[in-house]
């Protein structure tokens, strides 16, 4: 299988593109960075190049320490994500033999914060504040014409929290709470949906391998998954797991103010408030978790 990753030069996109090569795929790489890949002009002006399916993983990060929330980066974020996949989309639906399978990477922004609410796949959402409104207009951004639509199959993965070596939100935090300086953030209290970056990529493979599946009739995986641990844990939790792993404490906690300081009011608000999010049809796909418990996960990426 070929399969075309958009994005795939950057932190989720390298971890899958490793996965795939390294079950016999072949990828081809859309990208910004010079020499990494075919370029997104190119695909806006040329289409696609030939493959049997495609996958998008790009976009900005939100998160960024060094960057301040000004209107110019909020448009920089939606542009990053809901550009490059209405690029990719209307590539696919130009294209006269087009891929079987088109998987999009979201987030679970689109799910309203909640102390109490669960949320599943077919929850509602996207309707509320910045990031459940981009998460919408993404997802909308993917949807292919009627006559394409029935050709290739779409599956949306909505991640949380992804926790890996080479980037997400992991790095960042190593070196204070290495200082015993780290601790939660705001009342620790917040749930906190979060994912090793292996168990991501594998969804997404799961995704792209299941619409590929030979004498599956209709069936297979489509439509939305949500890419989160299967285990619940809030922010608090996550801090003290963390500070174990590293044979610290994690007494000192963030207050809300200083992280509202550092990233905004709105941006904070990622932080300091969180979704419970449970990946039931993700389960019932038949995907199996390499790390469903957070300690083991994050274990693995310190040691």
């Amino acid at each position: 299988m070929k399969v075309v990753i958009g994005g795939g030069s950057g932190f989720v996109g390298s971890a899958l593109s490793r996965l795939l090569r390294s079950k016999g795929h072949e990828v081809e790489v859309v990208s910004r960075r010079p020499g990494a890949g075919v370029t997104w002009t190119h695909v806006a002006s040329r289409g696609l190049p030939p493959c049997d399916a495609v996958v998008n993983v790009a976009g900005a990060n939100i998160l960024n320490p060094l960057r301040r929330w000004s209107r110019s980066f909020q448009q920089e974020v939606v542009s990053s994500r809901v550009e490059t996949t209405r690029t990719l989309s209307e590539a696919i639906a130009l294209c006269p033999h087009p891929p079987r399978s088109w998987v999009l990477l979201t987030g679970v922004g689109y799910y309203r914060p909640s102390l109490r609410e669960e949320y599943h796949e077919g929850s509602v959402g996207g309707d509320f504040d910045f990031f459940s409104r981009l998460v919408r207009d993404w997802e909308s951004a993917a949807r292919l014409p009627e006559g394409t639509g029935r050709l290739v199959r779409q599956v949306v993965v909505r991640a949380g929290v992804v926790l890996g070596r080479e980037g997400g939100a992991l790095p960042p935090m190593l070196l204070p709470f290495r200082m015993g300086l780290g601790g939660p953030l705001g009342s620790g209290l917040q749930p906190f949906p979060w994912i090793h970056v292996e168990d991501l990529a594998g969804i997404l493979l799961h995704a792209l391998e299941g619409a590929q599946r030979e004498g599956e009739g209709e069936g297979g995986v489509e439509g939305v998954l949500n890419g989160v641990s299967p285990s619940r844990c809030t922010q608090g939790e996550f801090a003290e797991a963390l500070a174990g792993s590293l044979g610290r404490g994690a007494r000192l906690r963030v207050p809300a103010a200083l992280v509202r300081a550092a990233l905004g009011p709105e941006r904070a608000l990622l932080l300091l408030q969180g979704q419970w999010v449970a990946p039931r049809r993700t389960l019932a796909s038949g995907y199996r978790y390499r790390f469903p418990r957070l300690q083991a996960a994050i274990d693995n990426l310190i040691h």
